[in-house]
């Protein structure tokens, strides 16, 4: 076991909701042996009050998150990332960014809970959903014995997560 600190980065469009998740749920369930981040392509400006209140929920701190462009993270001085996971859903029709470089990358893939639902209870609904999904593939992956894993081996457990 290496004590190495692996860098995440979760990626959407809109970089206010899903990835919003995935980075609290990386910091979270990660204890340290991971550290998450959040970008999106088109940042929205702001975090979906959904996903903060999923968080609270669920007891993770849902403070300092905000929604930023992926640029952030390709300047001098940026966390040199070893995984980028999109989230974009792969049947909504969103253009999914692409990240360059040499981290480890996986598509996991699910719809947007944001905008969905006409009123609280729907919307808190539909983000328990996301929730739900995107905690069962983070613990998944931050269960791996990634230093033991092949480069092969470790990309196909990342797929076989994004489809989980």
């Amino acid at each position: 076991m290496t004590d190495k600190v692996y860098n995440v980065l979760i990626l959407c469009t809109g970089n206010s909701a899903r990835s919003i998740l995935g980075e609290a749920l990386i910091n979270h369930l990660g204890q340290g042996r991971f550290k998450g981040y959040s970008a999106g392509s088109q940042p929205a400006g702001k975090v979906n009050p959904y996903a903060l209140k999923t968080l609270e929920k669920h007891g993770i701190d849902s403070s300092g998150y905000r929604s930023k462009s992926w640029d952030e993270f390709g300047v001098a001085g940026a966390p040199q990332m070893d995984f980028v996971f999109t989230v974009c859903g792969s049947a909504a029709g969103e253009t999914c960014p692409l990240w360059p470089g040499t981290p480890l990358r996986a598509h996991w893939g699910l719809e947007d809970p944001a905008g969905v639902g006409s009123n609280d209870d729907e919307a808190m609904a539909a983000f328990a959903t996301a929730y739900q999904i995107i905690h069962r593939r983070v613990s998944r992956f931050v269960a791996l014995d990634i230093a033991a894993m092949s480069e092969d081996e470790l990309k196909a457990e990342l797929a076989a997560i994004g489809k989980a």
